[in-house]
C-alpha cells in the first residue's frame, strides 16, 4: 500500500464551519491514519472582503472541540497571523505570476462578470480579450491564463487515473485578480508545493479545481504536483439538496455548540445525515 508524506486541510475563514467542513476534516483525518500521512493546517485567508478574525478563531474552536487533530501549522490565531498567513507569502506568488508572464501565458482581461454572463448562456469566459493585448499595468485586469479547449489532463486518485478536459466554467481561469493578488488556483498550487503535500482530500465540487491546477503546475518549472493523489469526496447536501455553505448558520458547529450540542452529539448528528448504520460519537469511530 502506498503510504504519502502530508495531506491538509485547509478552511476559508469566510464563515463559521459546518457539517460539510467537519465531514471533509475526518475523511482527510482517516485517510492520513491510513496511509501514514501528517496532516497540515492550512487557512486560506486571501479573500480580505470576507476573512474574519472570529472565522479564523472558529476554525482553532471547532477542531479543539471536537478533538481534530493536525501535526502541521498554527497553533492559535496569533500564531497563524505571524507566521501561517497567505501574505508571507506574497513574493512566492509574484515570482511565479512573472515566470507565467515571461513564458507568454497569461492575459489581461478587464471584463465584467456581467459582461461574462451576457456572452454565454452558461457563464462561461469565451476567451473575448485573448487578442485584445491588454497591457498587464492597467488597473481593474485580471490575469488569465490560457488553457487548452480540447486537451485532457489526467490526475492521480485513490482509485486510479482519470483523465477530462478543464471544465468550461474554468476555461482560461483567472490567476491573479484584479486587486494584485493571487487567485485561489494559484495560490492552492503553490502553497501545496511549497509545503510538500502530496494527498489533496476535497469535495467531488472542487474536481473542475483539481484539473486546473494540474494545468497550472504543468506550465510552471519542474515541480512535484503531478505526483499528487486526489480524493475527491461526495458533498453533505441541504434539505433543499443544494451544496452545505457557510452561510447556511444551522448546520454550523458554532451554532450547534450555542444550542448546547456537545461534542457527541455533532458526530451522531452527522452520522445519522450520512445514513452510516452504526453511530459515531467520536473521530475515532469515523
Amino acid at each position: 500500500m502506498e503510504n504519502f508524506k502530508l495531506t491538509r486541510i485547509a478552511p476559508t475563514p469566510s464563515g463559521f464551519l459546518h457539517l460539510g467542513n467537519l465531514y471533509s476534516f475526518l475523511i482527510t483525518y482517516a485517510l492520513s491514519r491510513k496511509f501514514n500521512s501528517k496532516i497540515l493546517l492550512r487557512i486560506d485567508d486571501l479573500d480580505l472582503e470576507r476573512v474574519k478574525k472570529k472565522y479564523i478563531q472558529d476554525i482553532f474552536d471547532t477542531l479543539d472541540f471536537l478533538e481534530i487533530g493536525y501535526d502541521m501549522g498554527p497553533k492559535n490565531v496569533k500564531d497563524f497571523k505571524q507566521n501561517f498567513s497567505v501574505y508571507h507569502r506574497m513574493d512566492l506568488y509574484q515570482n511565479i505570476l512573472e515566470e507565467l508572464i515571461e513564458k507568454n501565458l497569461l492575459f489581461a482581461c478587464d471584463c465584467s462578470r456581467n459582461k461574462i454572463a451576457k456572452m454565454h448562456p452558461r457563464g462561461f469566459y469565451t476567451g473575448y480579450c485573448q487578442t485584445r493585448n491588454l497591457p498587464f499595468e492597467y488597473q481593474e485586469t485580471n490575469l488569465r491564463i490560457k488553457t487548452p479547449v480540447q486537451n485532457e489532463l489526467t490526475i492521480k486518485t485513490l482509485t486510479g487515473c482519470l483523465s477530462h478536459k478543464i471544465p468550461g466554467i474554468l476555461r482560461d481561469f483567472v490567476a491573479r485578480k484584479k486587486d494584485g493578488s493571487p487567485s485561489f488556483q494559484l495560490q492552492s498550487v503553490i502553497d501545496d508545493l511549497h509545503y510538500g503535500v502530496d494527498l489533496i482530500v476535497r469535495g467531488r465540487d472542487l474536481f473542475g479545481s483539481s484539473l486546473a491546477q494540474t494545468f497550472l503546475a504543468s506550465q510552471l518549472g519542474e515541480n512535484n504536483f503531478s505526483h499528487i493523489t486526489f480524493h475527491h469526496h461526495d458533498l453533505i447536501m441541504s434539505k433543499k439538496n443544494k451544496k452545505l455553505s457557510k452561510s447556511a448558520g444551522d448546520t454550523s458547529i458554532q451554532f450547534l455548540r450555542k444550542n448546547g450540542k456537545k461534542k457527541e452529539d455533532i458526530f451522531l448528528l452527522l452520522g445519522k445525515i450520512l445514513g452510516l448504520k452504526e453511530e459515531i460519537k467520536s473521530i475515532d469511530d469515523f
